[in-house]
């Protein structure tokens, strides 16, 4: 977490304590703490302050988005929309669209959304619609940038297309892993529904939004209290809520900056890994050939052959490199990532991925420690398969 947002949360977990649902001083006091911080977030995101709904983080998020505009106010599934999402989807997207139904878009090589089966997939949609053999297009998610990855997907385009064969759709964009790296406000101003994350930016973990923009309808997941307009009853985690815009506040004053010196260490670090282990490839390479400004400064992904995964990310963390084979929500499993295997790496090369993460912490000297400690990993690894076999 960033030390001002750490700051921000203590008071609210202290004397300032009091439910914001309340009638008394001290819980106005909430309040009005939640009030300013909708306010100072809608501004960064671009939306209307009655257009954020507080939840508890990106998967939340990105439930309600899917659930909610795809269910009535009796929480039941509509009969007259379908969902639709990308193959490179998170798993709180892609899980959802599954169990709806939903169909899934394909992407290339670099994970890019292929926006003729776009296309084709809505207009066959429409025609069903219109001719009374089945339902239209609903909602339609696409994330902004990919977690595992890093891929920047063209929402504007994105945008054109589903107004142009879907119009009656909503746009969901799951920009959690976007807001470090993008102008939100800007590269999502077409978008109708948009989840974040707090501990994506230096906030707190078990915090996140909803942006819902004027007319988009979502319907509450759960009942219970009247917070969030309904949309999201619960007691509000004040703590978590003022600690997230003070993250976010300063992530968007120092983003430009950031990309740059962020963007350098990533450059760094690959082209120092991309030298030194053989039969590395970068994840995203079409051809052999790398275009790094489709992907995002935080996010260095290669695919190594001749080890596994997991026996590589434990010698790593041994020397006190931390690293993931695909997102942090699924690398415990050790399952192939569906992100991989969605823009046709060979599963076997898959087995040897390996995913760093940079961000407003990370330094010269972690750099230099990686390309120290991740080369002599992989030769040790290498070297135990050639005894083995």
């Amino acid at each position: 977490m960033r030390p001002e947002a750490v700051e921000a949360m203590l008071p609210f977990l202290t004397e300032r304590y009091a439910n914001p649902s309340g009638a008394h001083r001290a819980a106005r006091d909430a309040r009005r703490a939640i009030d300013e911080a909708r306010d100072e977030l809608a501004d960064l995101l671009g939306v209307a302050p009655g257009d954020i709904i507080f939840t508890s983080g990106g998967t939340e998020a990105d439930n309600l988005a899917v659930f909610g505009a795809a269910r009535n106010a009796d929480r039941e599934v509509l009969g007259e929309g379908v969902v639709v999402c990308s193959a490179v989807e998170h798993h709180a997207v892609l899980d959802p669209v599954a169990h709806l139904g939903g169909p899934v878009i394909g992407v290339d090589q670099q994970g890019r959304l292929d926006l003729d089966h776009l296309t084709e997939v809505l207009r066959e949609q429409h025609g069903r619609a219109a001719s009374g053999d089945g339902p239209g297009v609903r909602l339609v998610s696409v994330m902004a940038v990919n977690n595992e990855i890093g891929t920047i997907q063209p929402l504007d385009r994105i945008a054109k297309l589903v107004r142009r064969h879907a119009p009656d759709a909503l746009l969901h964009t799951d920009a959690v892993q976007a807001f470090c790296w993008t102008d939100i406000a800007r590269t999502a101003r077409d978008a109708n529904l948009l989840s974040v994350s707090a501990h994506k930016f230096g906030g707190p973990k078990g915090v996140g939004a909803l942006a819902s923009r004027a007319g988009a309808t979502v319907h509450a997941m759960q009942l219970g209290g009247g917070q969030e307009r309904g949309r999201r009853p619960g007691t509000q985690n004040v703590a978590g809520i003022v600690a997230m815009t003070v993250a976010a506040r300063i992530t968007a004053a120092e983003r430009e900056s950031e990309i740059l010196r962020i963007g350098a260490l990533r450059d760094r670090l690959l082209d120092g890994l991309v030298a030194t282990v053989s039969d590395l490839v970068e994840t995203t390479a079409v051809g052999g050939v790398v275009d790094r400004s489709q992907q995002v400064a935080g996010i260095a992904h290669v695919c190594i052959a001749g080890v596994e995964s997991e026996a590589l990310l434990f010698l790593l963390e041994r020397e006190g490199v931390f690293a993931s084979a695909a997102s942090s929500c699924s690398s415990g499993a050790m399952e192939p990532s569906h992100v991989l295997a969605a823009i046709g790496i060979d599963p076997g090369l898959a087995a040897g991925s390996l995913r760093l993460s940079l961000g407003h912490t990370t330094t010269e000297a972690e750099i230099d420690h990686a390309l120290a400690v991740i080369p002599g990993a992989v030769a040790q690894l290498r070297r135990f398969d050639l005894r083995g076999s």
